[in-house]
């Protein structure tokens, strides 16, 4: 099962990623001022990852994929790691959907 974690970077803003059941990131937040903006950033990841609209799929300059979830309202929730192939892409996505629903949250700010 995947677990969303919380952490606070250098500059001091909070931010989550989502593991997948083996660990690997898959979805990493933007840096948010105030951990509640963050668990509402996770909350809205829960609900966005059900849309496949919300899944903006893009191509890096040196030619890597990734993607993008989206708010309703256009926003940035989070942002994959870069793949080798659509494929790998496609498969991050569906990982995603499939943990982001049930996924924990493990709070490595407490």
């Amino acid at each position: 099962m995947g677990k969303f974690v919380i952490s606070k970077d250098a500059k001091g803003e909070f931010r989550f990623k989502l593991n997948a059941g083996n660990g690997e990131t898959i979805l990493a937040s933007e840096g948010y001022t105030t951990k509640a903006n963050c668990e509402n950033g996770i909350e809205s990841v829960r609900t966005n990852s059900q849309h496949d609209e919300r899944f903006e799929k893009k191509t890096s300059s040196n030619g890597k994929h990734y993607f993008n979830l989206k708010a309703t309202n256009g926003q940035v929730i989070g942002t994959s790691e870069m793949y080798e192939s659509t494929s790998g892409r496609d498969n991050g996505i569906a990982s995603v959907k499939s943990n982001a629903p049930a996924a924990n949250v493990d709070d490595k700010t407490v």
